[in-house]
C-alpha cells in the first residue's frame, strides 16, 4: 500500500513501482466535503542493473523489473559460490537481494556424474601453494572412467597430480604427471576413481584441465557349466563372488571362491576350479559313491587308491556295485572288514565277478582299488551305513564272560539274551 490519506492536506507525490494501481474511496453518512481531484501519468519504472555474469559461468533470464528473477550456472568443473537465483527488490532505489554468485574451481570434491570435468584450484589461473587436494569420481558398479586431459602445466618434479585406480590412499596409481607435457588418456577399472593433486611452495601454474566419461566395464567369464558340481552366486560384476561345490563323491581342485576382479578385461582372481574323483581318500558319510578315478572318464592306467570309509559306530557298511567295468583279472578292487589290509577280507572284485555285494561288521572298511598299465574302464561302488542291534549273538558260558557282558551291558541285557 502506497498510503492512506484523509482531512483536508494534499498528500505528496507518489510513485508506484507496479503497472496497476488500485485506489479506494470511502464517505459515511454524515459530513460531506468537496472531495479529491488528482492526476496520474504514466512513467517508466526503473529497474535493477544489469547483474555481473561470473566468470566461468552463465545468467539465465533477460528481465530485470521489480521481482524479476535471474539465475547463473557454472561451467562443468566450476562450484557456484552464493546463491543461483537473485530477486529484484521493489522499492526506490532498484536493487537485487543478493549479490551476483562467484564460480570457483575448488580443491577436491565428490562427483557423480556420468560425465564431468575437474579443473586445479584457481583454473585458468595459477593453482595456489602448499595445496593438497583429492577429488573421487563415483560412478555405479560395473563403470569404469575414462579419463582426458585438455590442458596441463604444473612446476616439474614439485607440482604433481596422481590418478588412482580406486578410493584409497593405497589405491594402484595409473598414472602421476608433473610438467608441461600432456598427459595420454587413461582408462581406471574401477567404480570408484581418485584424482590428487599436490603443490609445493614455490612456483605456481595454470593447472590441469581433465574430462571423465564412464564406460560399462565387462563381466567376468561365466563359469557354467560347471561340470559335476554347483555354481552359486548369481552375479559376474566386477567385486562380485561366486562359490563352487561339488557333487558327491567328487573333490574340488582349486578355489571355492573366486571374486571378479577389477581391470580393463574382466577375469577371476583365480583359475576356474574343477571337479575330479579322487585316487583314494577317508570318506564319513552314513551313505555315498566311491567313483572311480577320473569318472565318467576310463581310469587311468597304473593306479593304486585306498579309500577308508567310516560310518557311526554300531553299524556296518552294505556295498553294491551298481556298475563294473573294469579290465578282467589285471585290475580289481579289494575291500577289508576293518581300517587296516590287516582286517579280513570281504571280497577281492573284478569285471568277471559273480558277487556284486559286500556286507561289514566294521563301521569302517578299507577299499583299494588297483589298475595295470593297459586299458582303462569305469567302476560304482555304491555304500550306505547298516545298523547292528544290540544283543545278536549269544552269551558265552564261560562265567567270567558272562559277568563281563554283565557289567558292560547291565541285568536288562544278560535278561534278553539269557532267555532259552
Amino acid at each position: 500500500m502506497l498510503g492512506s490519506f484523509s482531512g483536508t492536506t494534499v498528500p505528496a507525490l507518489l510513485n508506484s513501482t507496479s503497472n496497476h494501481l488500485y485506489l479506494h474511496f470511502y464517505s459515511d453518512i454524515s459530513v460531506s466535503a468537496a472531495g479529491f481531484h488528482l492526476e496520474y501519468k504514466t512513467v517508466g519504472l526503473s529497474s535493477c542493473p544489469e547483474p555481473t555474469v561470473p566468470s566461468n559461468g552463465m545468467k539465465i533470464g533477460e528481465r530485470y523489473l521489480v521481482n524479476d528473477v535471474v539465475s547463473f550456472q557454472c561451467e562443468p568443473g566450476y562450484a557456484l559460490q552464493g546463491h543461483s537465483h537473485i530477486s529484484c527488490m521493489p522499492g526506490t532505489v532498484r536493487r537485487w537481494n543478493y549479490p551476483p554468485p562467484l564460480c570457483i574451481a575448488q580443491c577436491g570434491g565428490t562427483v557423480e556424474e556420468m560425465e564431468g570435468v575437474i579443473l586445479s584450484p584457481g583454473f585458468p589461473g595459477n593453482y595456489p601453494s602448499n595445496m593438497d587436494c583429492s577429488w573421487r569420481i563415483t560412478l555405479p558398479v560395473g563403470f569404469g572412467a575414462h579419463i582426458q586431459f585438455l590442458n596441463f602445466s604444473t612446476e616439474p618434479n614439485h607440482d604433481f597430480i596422481e590418478i588412482r585406480n580406486g578410493p584409497y590412499e593405497t589405491s594402484h596409481v595409473i598414472g602421476k604427471f608433473s610438467g608441461n607435457d600432456l598427459p595420454g588418456s587413461l582408462l581406471s577399472t574401477s567404480h570408484e576413481t581418485t584424482v590428487y593433486f599436490h603443490s609445493d611452495h614455490s612456483q605456481n601454474r595454470p593447472g590441469f584441465k581433465l574430462e571423465y566419461q564412464a564406460y560399462e566395464l565387462q563381466e567376468c567369464p561365466d563359469p557354467e557349466p560347471f561340470a559335476n558340481g554347483i555354481v552359486r552366486g548369481a552375479g559376474y560384476n566386477v567385486g562380485q563372488s561366486v562359490t563352487f561345490e561339488c557333487l558327491p563323491g567328487y573333490q574340488l581342485i582349486g578355489h571355492p571362491v573366486l571374486t571378479c576382479l577389477h581391470g580393463t578385461n574382466r577375469n577371476w582372481d583365480h583359475p576356474l576350479p574343477r571337479c575330479e574323483v579322487p585316487c583314494g581318500g577317508n570318506i564319513t558319510l552314513y551313505n555315498g559313491t566311491v567313483y572311480s578315478p577320473g569318472f565318467p572318464n576310463p581310469y587311468p592306467n597304473s593306479q593304486d587308491c585306498t579309500w577308508l570309509l567310516t560310518v557311526p559306530p554300531g553299524h556296518g557298511i552294505h556295498f553294491n556295485f551298481s556298475l563294473l567295468q573294469t579290465e578282467p583279472d589285471n585290475d580289481f578292487i579289494t575291500i577289508w572288514d576293518g581300517p587296516q589290509q590287516t582286517a579280513p577280507q570281504l571280497g577281492v572284485f573284478t569285471r568277471s565277478s559273480a558277487k556284486k555285494i559286500a556286507q561289514s561288521s566294521s563301521n569302517q572298511a578299507l577299499l583299494k582299488f588297483h589298475s595295470d598299465g593297459a586299458v582303462g574302464g569305469i567302476f560304482i561302488i555304491a555304500f550306505s551305513g547298516q545298523y547292528h542291534p544290540l544283543g545278536t549273538g549269544c552269551l558265552s558260558s564261560n562265567p567270567s564272560s558272562t559277568t563281563d557282558l554283565l557289567h558292560h551291558f547291565g541285568q536288562d541285557a544278560f535278561a534278553l539274551v539269557s532267555i532259552p
